[in-house]
């Protein structure tokens, strides 16, 4: 029996703070909605449309550049910084005249959110250093996103019995500054040093750079593109179906929502057992078959309950790639990297749903929704078997690999890859110094970073790998 992160107090006041931001924002969505009724009417579908598109665009712009230079800021105080420019960027909304004001709104709020959330994501496992405990925090994260969508509508409904829409952009004000004081009252531990070398271009592009040099994470790439074409068809393509081909109320389009969800958060409460005896490829793997399998179910014409039975699957299957993803990032940075990795993870995988919720309502549009759903099953089966050659089956083993002669300067501590004399004025470790790598071959646990700038190539010989950088 394993025991819950819950039981570590910096991380129930962090999924707390979690938790709270993320109501606030779910009311801050219905709100939204309303307040685009009251200035276009009819054409409210569409500036929600545009909006989100925004969001999107300011996630995968400037999340890379967050990464980039994130171990530059203390982190504790840019994420109180963050959630309170976000607290003051909602409040901003009810006095929104014009469109444009509600475009430019959200792009600074997510924005501040691209830089808040991978962070803050970043933050965990430097919290919680047990693997299996990591894996239930990620769990917990994942019913988290769910029952956000789920409960929001409910909650903001019951709230708009006592206030107006402003009300609910005020309550997301509240939330965000709860979670900067729950932020402020946890105590973080010393960031991992991180010294980074080269340019500033270079130190912004370093996550995208390092995550598209790892195997494992080519893969994870791939499998989010997956994810992608089956939730872009949920979202986009769900009311519509509900609502003109089987003739349903929009009751119907939430309970259809609802199945994926439910479907989402089953599996994210049974995965930690299950990852806890087999390996998160295979796991991942499968998740990309139920999706397939709920799409071309979907591509069959479904009455209401059949296509509640198959959106099950495709949340089921989302849910087993997503939920482990943050496993497969913190296992392929070292610990002052972090915030670079899942930055990159993060803009990156909402640079596939940028594309495939705009792929998923033109097809739609175009070519019917049973049509798309099974181009979009055959479009996951496809990136199914793109991350399955990518990501190496047994990719957690020692790689040999040489270094050549460096000097360079940079922060260090004194291991494998500095072994060096010193004259006595340098300082206690840390320390930063001018000083000489010379040539090494070792072998050891690979990841990407200033002193391992390529993956190792390998080939086969005599039963052994000879392993050498680019």
């Amino acid at each position: 029996m394993h025991v819950s992160p819950l039981t570590i107090p910096s991380f129930r006041r962090l999924f707390a703070a979690q938790v709270i931001a993320l109501v606030g924002t779910g009311l801050s969505t219905i709100a939204l909605t309303l307040l685009a009724f009251d200035l276009v009417g009819g054409n409210a579908a569409s500036v929600l449309g545009t909006a989100l598109a925004f969001k999107m665009v300011a996630y995968v712009v400037f999340a890379p550049i967050v990464g980039g230079l994130a171990h530059r800021f203390a982190r504790k105080r840019f994420l109180v910084a963050m959630d309170l420019v976000r607290a003051a960027t909602v409040l901003l909304f009810p006095l929104a005249t014009q469109v444009w004001q509600i475009y430019l709104l959200i792009f600074l709020l997510n924005l501040f959110s691209a830089g808040f959330k991978p962070v803050f994501t970043a933050t965990i496992p430097d919290i919680v250093t047990d693997e299996r405990q990591y894996t239930r925090a990620l769990s917990m994260s994942r019913l988290a996103y769910d029952l956000e969508n789920l409960l929001s509508p409910l909650v903001a409904g019951l709230a708009l019995l006592f206030v107006t829409y402003s009300g609910l952009f005020a309550a997301n004000a509240v939330a965000f500054v709860l979670s900067a004081l729950l932020i402020l009252m946890t105590r973080l531990p010393l960031s991992a040093p991180s010294d980074r070398l080269g340019t500033l271009r270079q130190q912004i592009n370093f996550g995208l750079l390092a995550y598209l040099k790892t195997p494992r994470l080519r893969g994870l790439l791939a499998l989010y593109v997956s994810v992608s074409s089956a939730s872009a068809m949920v979202i986009v393509n769900t009311v519509v179906y509900v609502r003109e081909t089987l003739g349903r109320t929009e009751s119907d389009v939430a309970i259809a929502l609802g199945a994926a969800g439910t479907g989402s958060m089953l599996v994210a409460l049974l995965l930690p057992r299950l990852l806890d005896k087999r390996p998160d490829r295979p796991v991942m793997l499968g998740g990309t078959i139920l999706m397939a399998a709920g799409l071309a179910w979907m591509g069959t014409g479904p009455d209401l309950l059949a296509l509640l039975m198959a959106w099950f699957l495709v949340g089921a299957g989302w849910s087993a790639v997503q939920t482990p993803a943050g496993r497969l990032v913190n296992r392929s940075a070292s610990p002052g990297d972090r915030p670079a990795y899942f930055s990159a993870q993060f803009a990156l995988s909402h640079a596939c749903w940028l594309v495939l919720y705009s792929v998923a309502g033109q097809l739609g549009t175009r070519i019917g929704i049973e049509t798309t759903a099974l181009v979009l099953s055959a479009t996951v089966v496809v990136f199914a078997v793109v991350a399955a050659a990518l990501w190496p089956a047994r990719d957690d083993e020692p790689l040999p690999h040489v270094h050549d002669e460096l000097d360079h300067e940079h922060e260090h501590v004194h291991d494998e890859h500095h072994d060096h004399e010193h004259e006595g004025w340098e300082g206690d470790e840390p320390h930063r110094h001018p000083h000489r790598h010379g040539r090494v071959k070792h072998s050891h646990v690979f990841v990407i970073d200033d002193h391992h700038q390529a993956w190792p190539r390998f080939r086969v010989a005599d039963q052994r790998h000879a392993h050498s950088h680019d």
